[in-house]
Parts: C-alpha cells; sequence; structure tokens
C-alpha cells in the first residue's frame, strides 16, 4: 500500500521518501539525508583538491618571494708574460682570482613581494572557502530535489493507479453509445499522461542522484534514498542581508583582496626604478716578473639612465583603475543579486506558511470522494478528471515554492553569510 504522501507536506516541510517503484531491488540503497550529504561532499569531493593545491602553491611563492638571492662565486684562471720595458728583462706565471658578491634588494623590495604572495594565498583560501560553501549549496539542492522527485513520481503514480483502476473496470463492461466510449479514451488518455509524469519524476531523481553521487566522490549510479528533514524558513529583513552582503559576500572580498594586490604591484614597480646591489670580496693573485696580490670590497649596480621602469609602473596603476572598476562593479553586481534572491525567498516563505496545514488532505480526499462518487454515477467525468488533475498540481505547487524558496536560501547564504533556514538531521 503507498505510503501517504500527503502528510508530507505539513508545514514548510521537504520530506524525502524512497520511490515507489524501485526499478532494481537488488542494487543495495544508500539511506542518507542532506545534511550527511553535504558532509561526504565536503570531505570526498574531488574538485577540492585543486585548490588546496592551489593553496600550497601559493605558500611556495610566498616563501620563494621572502628568500634571499644566492651569493655568486667568480673566479678566473690563466697565463701571464710579463716584460719590463726599461731593463728588457721578462716573465711569465699563472694568474687566478676568486670574488664572491652577495646581491642586495633595494629597501622594501622583499617586503612588497611577500606582501603580494601573501595576498594570492588569501585569494587561494577565499577561494576555497566560496568553493566549498557552493557545494554545500549544490548538494543541499541535488538531495531535496531527489526528494522532492520521489515525492512527485508517488503522487502521479496515484493518481495514474486511480485512472488505471477504473479503465480496467470500464473496459470489462461493454459500451453503451458513445459517450461511454468517449469517457474511457479520455480516462486513457489522463492514465498515459499521469504515467508519463510519474516516469519524468523518476528520471529527474536519478539525474539528480547522478550527479550528486560524483559530488560526493561516489560512482554515478549508486542508487541514493534521501531522508530529508523539516525546513524551517527564517526571516530577515532586506537591509541586514545588503548590510551582511557587503562584508561577507566572497565575490566583494576577492576583488577587495586583488584591488590591495594590485596597489603593492604598483608600490613595487615604482620600488624596482632603483637597482639592486652586489657587494662582496674579491682576491686576485699573479706570479709573473714579481709576484703580486690584491684584495678588496667589488660593488656593482646597473645605473638607472634609461629604464626607470616607467612602462611597468603605467601598466600597474592601468591594472589598479581596473581592480578598482570590478570592485565598484561587484559591489552593485551583489547588491542586485541580494535584493532579487531576498525577494524570491521572502514571496515563497509567506506562499508556504499561508498554506493551510490540511489542504493537501483536503485535496486529496476530494480527489477520493470523486473516484468513488464517478463510479457511482454521482459525478460527472469532467468534474472526476478536473479533481484528479488539481490535486497532483497542488502537490506539485507546494513543492516547487519549497524547491524556489531554499535555492534563493542558500543563494543568500553565499552572499551574505546568513543562513535563512534550518533543517532537521534525520538518522
Amino acid at each position: 500500500m503507498r505510503q501517504n504522501i500527503l502528510g508530507l507536506f505539513i508545514g514548510v516541510l521537504i520530506t524525502g521518501v524512497a520511490p515507489a517503484r524501485a526499478e532494481n531491488a537488488s542494487v543495495a540503497r544508500i539511506q542518507t539525508t542532506p545534511a550527511a550529504l553535504v558532509r561526504q561532499a565536503l570531505a570526498n569531493n574531488p574538485e577540492l583538491k585543486f585548490y588546496t593545491a592551489e593553496i600550497a602553491a601559493a605558500k611556495g611563492t610566498l616563501k620563494t618571494a621572502g628568500t634571499i638571492r644566492n651569493p655568486e662565486l667568480n673566479t678566473t684562471a690563466g697565463y701571464k708574460n710579463a716584460r719590463d720595458n726599461s731593463s728588457g728583462l721578462s716573465g711569465e706565471g699563472a694568474t687566478w682570482s676568486v670574488s664572491v658578491n652577495q646581491t642586495f634588494e633595494y629597501p622594501g623590495r622583499i617586503a612588497l613581494r611577500k606582501a603580494i604572495a601573501k595576498g594570492d594565498v588569501n585569494l587561494a583560501e577565499l577561494h576555497l572557502q566560496q568553493f566549498r560553501l557552493t557545494l554545500a549549496a549544490r548538494v543541499r539542492t541535488l538531495a531535496y530535489s531527489i526528494s522532492i522527485a520521489e515525492e512527485r513520481s508517488m503522487a502521479a503514480g496515484e493518481v495514474a493507479d486511480r485512472f488505471q483502476g477504473l479503465g480496467d473496470v470500464l473496459a470489462q463492461r461493454p459500451p453503451a453509445g458513445v459517450t461511454p466510449l468517449l469517457e474511457m479514451r479520455i480516462i486513457d488518455a489522463n492514465t498515459l499522461n499521469f504515467r508519463r509524469q510519474e516516469r519524468e519524476a523518476v528520471l529527474a531523481a536519478k539525474t539528480a542522484a547522478a550527479e550528486l553521487n560524483q559530488l560526493c566522490g561516489r560512482p554515478a549510479n549508486a542508487t541514493l534514498q534521501v531522508s530529508a528533514g523539516e525546513l524551517n524558513l527564517l526571516e530577515m529583513s532586506l537591509q541586514t542581508l545588503v548590510d551582511a552582503s557587503r562584508a561577507n559576500a566572497f565575490d566583494i572580498r576577492i576583488r577587495q583582496r586583488e584591488l590591495a594586490q594590485q596597489g603593492f604591484k604598483v608600490a613595487l614597480a615604482r620600488n624596482e626604478r632603483f637597482p639592486a646591489i652586489a657587494v662582496g670580496p674579491y682576491y686576485s693573485l699573479e706570479n709573473a716578473a714579481d709576484k703580486e696580490q690584491q684584495a678588496g670590497i667589488g660593488i656593482s649596480l646597473p645605473l638607472p639612465w634609461w629604464d626607470r621602469n616607467a612602462g611597468n609602473i603605467e601598466t600597474s596603476k592601468a591594472r589598479e583603475e581596473q581592480a578598482q572598476a570590478s570592485l565598484l562593479a561587484t559591489q552593485r553586481e551583489v547588491e542586485r543579486r541580494v535584493t532579487q534572491s531576498a525577494a524570491t525567498f521572502e514571496m515563497k516563505r509567506e506562499q508556504i506558511a499561508k498554506w493551510q496545514v490540511g489542504t493537501i488532505v483536503k485535496f486529496r480526499e476530494a480527489a477520493e470522494v470523486a473516484d468513488r462518487n464517478y463510479r457511482l454515477g454521482a459525478v460527472a467525468l469532467p468534474i472526476y478528471v478536473e479533481t484528479q488533475k488539481q490535486y497532483l498540481e497542488i502537490v506539485s505547487t507546494l513543492q516547487e515554492m519549497k524547491k524556489d524558496a531554499l535555492q534563493a536560501a542558500q543563494e543568500l547564504e553565499i552572499l551574505t553569510g546568513l543562513k535563512l533556514y534550518r533543517e532537521e538531521d534525520r538518522p
């Protein structure tokens, strides 16, 4: 006997149940909840490794940026023939020299490079956090989509069974005229239509399950049975959401970090107008006519006469202006998205709240009454068909409202960092 699906719609509740018609009973089902699926995805999703590796790469760059250059060793060796023009004496012998140079960057340059590299680490961490939150939202949406599709499949199957049973009874009676024959065709057509809706709902559940399995690091064909708990939608003012988005939206924080990065790059480009200095000791020895030794300190640096790094400075300033414009555009875009998502969420939340607790029960009872009375001849076929359609339509409407509300709430969570829903994690 079919599970009573109407009790599952009491309150703002999306409850997952097993599909009414499991095509392969031998396949082991994974019984889980949306919250458990989120935890599994955050632990096993393969794309997380990409963002983790990106953080590791940025930290490696940071270590490189703070590393002092290695000293440079220079050696020479050769042969020398010397002749004194006044005395005519000559001599020959080996010569060699050695020097060690250490390059010193212009003051502040290494600090600027470290600041840029540190910003890259922060950006990589922000991208990881954004991906984790987006992944959790997608997994939760797919989990509830499976639950909704299964409920819709059960409701469509219930109505289709009712029409099919009625059609089987009428088919055993010889048609007495055109009207009974046409009524049978109408019933058969509606049976096919409701079976189609049932199969489409099953397909939607399987499609969502395939994507959800892969997000959780499992084979795409693993069979899921989602048991979704209550979903309570919370009320929050638009101004609170907008204020929170300005501080917490990942897109804004990323653009702010990029702008700060570009400011450091401008400062670095200006700093690089001044050359690095190489300083180190040297020693040389010549054994020709006389033995000569030299020791001292050498200094080398490029003279900034022709290249004052003007091109890089102009490029960095232009990039900084682009970053400022991008930040402003992102702030406006985030505010627009928050406003739109908040409007959608509030409308759906109010609509769901206005539904009477017994609304679905009344429609289901009306569908059952219409079925019994049509069999007795007390209800006309148009009323019977319309009653069944309205029952299924009201079930689908409530499901879609809850799905839309959840999606809007999760979009707001990504943009603001605030949760507008509470879910019951059933064991």
